[in-house]
């Protein structure tokens, strides 16, 4: 079997590491790395630190809208694509997630003829104003083969019609952080207190998506939440996204945060500094799909900044909350206690392999 993998960003990094090794030890993998994320700490280190096959094309399609993007990534992922198949067939396009790689991978696969393989299939955050939902939508209507992380992802997918394509095969972000956790705890006590931080005694905080920090208004809303929830006892941990500092500083807005008491800017974290970061955190307060889940299996308490989202999960069983850029429900919702069960809604680490057994099965082609 011949696969092509496309990635593009952090959160895919971390989902094709749980694959690609396992894809690759009997099968053959292409594997096209967008450069949606171009900066070092979100790109290259992720490859490094999770042992992930470096890529086979690295192409460097980051900024611009999304429109120009994925404009982008179709003219260079068609002419890869079709010298894939110059070279022998392809089998399967194997995408994650619901960024415009993403996307764009699915349509030139879908263009060229070429079955599609959606790892996260069915995710909804019933939000069409958001691009990562549109993505998802569209990628699932596309796909051949729908490989979802829980039971809600699946019956997402049956009510749109689409439930005869798809496998249930956990959540391929579990089975990295099964494996990452461990060393983050490990290394957490000496690493934090090199940086001044006490355990349990810091807020983390992600913001990069394009709905916060590309409109004025929402992105000096954000500053504010950040600010609410900072303070001197309780410092603000941000590593900041390029994307975020670049918005900051457009709109005037970078100094309030630097030169306020209690918030700490960071460089980007690689997925180790991140974990490390994460498991000693109090709370997590976040824009990002994957850092609610990561915040979930990490057994910490997420405040999410966005009026919905595509993990339900995470809410019901009490562990994240939804605030949108409400400073006073932020600081609230941090201080309500956290729950004492914690389900196990993510799979059970063996995902990777899963997704492997599904691709053999689905795309109907024998390992060699």
């Amino acid at each position: 079997m011949r696969i092509v993998t496309v990635v593009g960003n952090r959160p895919q990094f971390v989902k094709a590491a749980a694959v690609s090794r396992r894809l690759r030890e009997h099968h053959d993998e292409v594997l096209i790395h967008t450069g949606q994320h171009h900066d070092d700490a979100l790109s290259a280190v992720f490859f490094r630190e999770l042992d992930l096959p470096a890529p086979d094309h690295e192409l460097r399609l980051g900024g611009g809208t999304n429109l120009a993007q994925t404009s982008r990534m179709l003219v260079e992922l068609e002419g890869l694509l079709r010298g894939a198949l110059d070279d022998g067939p392809v089998d399967g396009v194997l995408v994650y997630g619901d960024t415009n790689t993403t996307l764009a991978a699915a349509l030139v696969a879908a263009d060229l003829g070429v079955p599609i393989a959606h790892v996260e299939a069915g995710m909804r955050s019933f939000d069409r104003r958001m691009p990562e939902e549109r993505n998802r939508v569209v990628t699932d209507h596309l796909a051949q083969l729908l490989l979802v992380p829980t039971a809600t992802a699946e019956r997402n997918l049956e009510r749109e019609g689409l439930g005869e394509r798809v496998v249930d095969v956990g959540d391929v972000m579990t089975d990295v952080t099964l494996l990452v956790h461990p060393k983050a705890r490990e290394r957490a006590g000496e690493w934090l207190a090199a940086r001044d931080l006490r355990p349990g005694g810091y807020v983390l905080a992600t913001a990069h998506r394009a709905g916060n920090v590309d409109d004025p208004d929402r992105l000096a809303a954000l500053v504010d939440v950040l600010l609410a929830v900072a303070a001197p006892e309780r410092p603000l941990v941000l590593p900041l996204h390029p994307r975020t500092a670049a918005r900051l500083t457009e709109h005037g807005l970078d100094e309030r945060l630097r030169g306020a008491p209690g918030v700490r800017l960071v460089e980007p974290a690689g997925p180790l500094d991140f974990a490390t970061l994460l498991v000693g955190a109090e709370s997590v307060l976040t824009d990002s799909g994957g850092v609610q889940k990561e915040a979930y299996l990490a057994g910490i308490r997420c405040v999410t900044l966005r009026d919905t989202t595509e993990w339900g999960e995470t809410v019901q069983t009490g562990w994240n909350a939804l605030v949108d850029l409400d400073a006073e429900a932020a600081v609230a919702a941090l201080a309500v206690p956290v729950p004492r069960e914690h389900p196990d809604v993510f799979g059970d680490g063996r995902a990777g392999e899963r997704v492997v057994q599904a691709l053999e099965r689905g795309l109907a082609a024998p390992p060699r």
